[in-house]
């Protein structure tokens, strides 16, 4: 499988890249994201607090990890200019390429100077290694901020992913950057529909008519449920062989060391937010680089 359609996957990740964090018993309630890039302009310009760009920038990334538009232009704007942060252009391309995806006006001004997004995401909003994806997150909230196309395949994605074993936001996840949930999406590699289905990948599932959009996501998540069980529950393996083939992911012992892969794995988990999964032993006996089960991971 590819993410090849422009890195549309990766411009959808701004609607969920935060809900869900882990945060501990003694943590600050949340803030809405517009309070959180109203205080971050404030402190970015000194307007009646002191000005601290580094507190700006910290502050825009939560509200960019809330999914805020606004808060992932005002990130962008801190890389490109070198504001609180180490400039950084691949990072502000790619945030501002999220934003203007959000329909951000000044953004999608600024994605036509930076050009194509290399993917990149800055630290603050990469994946704890200790999430597993059991924190509750709003799905109809993701749902609706999509357009009325999008948000109905979303909706099929998610309603479907429970019968696989697969959580919906992992299911939506691995949608989202392969096709950013785009029905009539066709790769070079004659990779197919919302899950970007190869033909070979859709006889090996049963998918009889890939460019239906149900059997194209019931042969994605037949796969993606293969892939957890063949991996232990592995999340990073088991997107890693979604887009590179299994086969790389066993013959290198891990993640495969192509960039396309690792862009993609990142963005994946940026969107899922987890690093383990449940999944039924009896679907796929193990891979050879998969780390022994443990109890609490098997059962879907």
């Amino acid at each position: 499988m590819n993410a090849r359609r422009a890195w549309g996957g990766v411009l959808a990740l701004a609607a969920v890249l935060g809900a869900g964090q882990a945060r501990g018993a003694d943590a600050p309630p949340l803030r809405g994201a517009a309070e959180l890039v109203r205080l971050a302009v404030a402190h970015e310009h000194g307007e009646g607090v002191p000005r601290a760009p580094e507190r700006a920038a910290a502050l825009y990334c939560e509200a960019a990890r809330l999914g805020d538009a606004e808060g992932l232009y005002g990130l962008g704007w801190m890389y490109a200019n070198g504001r609180g942060v180490a400039r950084n252009d691949g990072y502000a391309a790619t945030l501002f390429a999220m934003a203007a995806f959000l329909g951000h006006e000044y953004a999608q001004r600024m994605a036509r100077f930076t050009g194509e997004e290399p993917g990149e995401l800055p630290d603050c909003l990469h994946v704890a290694d200790t999430q597993d994806g059991r924190e509750p997150w709003d799905v109809e909230g993701f749902l609706a901020s999509l357009g009325p196309e999008r948000r109905e395949v979303g909706r099929l994605v998610a309603g479907l992913a429970p019968e696989y074993g697969v959580h919906p936001r992992l299911a939506l996840a691995v949608a989202v950057a392969e096709s950013a949930l785009d029905p009539r999406a066709l790769s070079p590699r004659q990779a197919m529909g919302v899950m970007q289905l190869i033909p070979a990948t859709a006889e090996r599932f049963a998918v009889g008519k890939p460019w239906d959009p149900e059997q194209n996501i019931r042969g994605g998540l037949r796969y993606l449920r293969w892939l957890l069980a063949y991996f232990r529950g592995d999340v990073t393996l088991a997107v890693a062989a979604y887009n590179a083939g299994e086969g790389a992911v066993d013959r290198h012992r891990g993640v495969p060391p192509y960039r396309e892969t690792r862009q993609y794995v990142d963005r994946v988990l940026a969107f899922a937010q987890q690093r383990s999964h449940p999944y039924d032993g009896a679907v796929a006996g193990p891979s050879p680089v998969a780390a022994p089960a443990r109890e609490e991971d098997q059962g879907s």
